[in-house]
């Protein structure tokens, strides 16, 4: 696809690098964020720095909720292809915070929905969550399966993104596709996830929370296979058979425990680790697992970074940011999504 690319959330973990793929691959990418503090926002400044600037991608501050900054950034963008990657994240966040997700999660969709409608979008891409499963015991999670029963207002949130993108779809013919994106983790990641807090804790030499025995599953996906997901989708022309709205998993389809997790990242990192067993918390959901035969099928693709080579390649990462002398101030954790 030619033309305009505008990247929501182009400061954030996977707005960043799927803003400077795109760039990579040839694509005219204008990106924006709110650059809130939900966690420092001095590393989403080092990501535009290091990862946008030198691929000649901008990205304006742009609050989302703000109906008529959006229909500004349209206006002065004209895209022809949408990838809204702009969130309030963290599931446990959301428990105390209801207002932001709100806030950034419907209000401001809603504003990019009626922007696209408005100036012909050929396609938007937006993200969902793997947290829209709920507590399903159908394992791998299909795109088919029951997501009427969330089990946080996050989560919440992303099953109404789903809806209210089919509805424009329906009403207004606007090509929509939603990705649920399983436990992402890899380099410039973000501080509130739950292996990036581990790696600061473990060099730091302090205990590491492990909630319900360090036996939940997840289906950790690295950041690589999530771009490349998302970029061929974004740019993928549509089967003649394909729904206006649809939506696609992106994930490892490869769940690992937590405490395999961790001892993965330990090993990775040359440390032992000190665990602290805590309960399940509210919002948690014992496990996740990709079902990724629809992506497959749509796209010859599917995520298969292994976990220690994707561990790896986030040590190394994170161990040159701290050496240059960044510090992390403790905020929210969001744990394993």
């Amino acid at each position: 696809m030619n033309g305009n690319v505008l990247v929501t959330g182009a400061a954030g973990f996977i707005g960043s690098h799927v803003a400077a793929r795109l760039a990579e691959l040839g694509h005219d990418v204008v990106g924006c964020d709110n650059f809130n503090a939900y966690y420092d926002p001095a590393l989403k400044e080092q990501r535009v720095a290091h990862l946008l600037t030198p691929r000649g991608v901008t990205c304006q501050r742009v609050e989302l909720a703000d109906g008529a900054a959006v229909c500004g950034l349209f206006e002065a963008t004209r895209p022809r292809l949408v990838i809204h990657l702009a969130a309030q994240a963290g599931v446990r966040h959301s428990i105390d915070h209801p207002d932001a997700y709100v806030q950034s999660n419907l209000v401001a969709f809603g504003h990019v929905l009626e922007s696209c409608r408005r100036l012909n979008v050929e396609h938007l891409v937006y993200a969902s969550s793997s947290s829209v499963y709920g507590s399903s015991a159908e394992i791998p999670f299909a795109e088919a399966a029951a997501t009427d029963r969330p089990v946080s207002l996050y989560a919440a949130t992303k099953k109404a993104n789903e809806l209210m993108a089919h509805a424009y779809a329906h009403v207004h013919g606007l090509r929509a596709t939603g990705l649920r994106f399983f436990t992402v983790y890899g380099p410039w990641g973000r501080p509130d996830m739950a292996y990036f807090s581990f790696a600061e804790r473990i060099v730091a030499g302090r205990a590491l929370p492990i909630f319900a025995e360090g036996k939940l599953l997840r289906d950790f996906t690295y950041i690589d296979d999530i771009v490349e997901g998302v970029v061929r989708i974004a740019t993928a022309p549509a089967p003649p058979d394909a729904a206006e709205s649809e939506v696609f998993n992106i994930g490892n389809h490869r769940p690992v425990s937590v405490l395999a997790f961790v001892e993965t990242l330990s090993a990775a990192l040359g440390r032992e680790a000190t665990l602290e067993f805590l309960p399940m918390q509210p919002g948690d959901v014992r496990a996740t697992a990709a079902d990724v035969t629809r992506l497959r099928e749509r796209v010859g693709f599917q995520p298969d970074t292994r976990l220690e080579d994707g561990l790896a390649a986030f040590v190394e990462w994170f161990l040159s940011w701290k050496a240059r002398g960044v510090a992390t101030p403790p905020g929210p954790t969001a744990g394993p999504p």
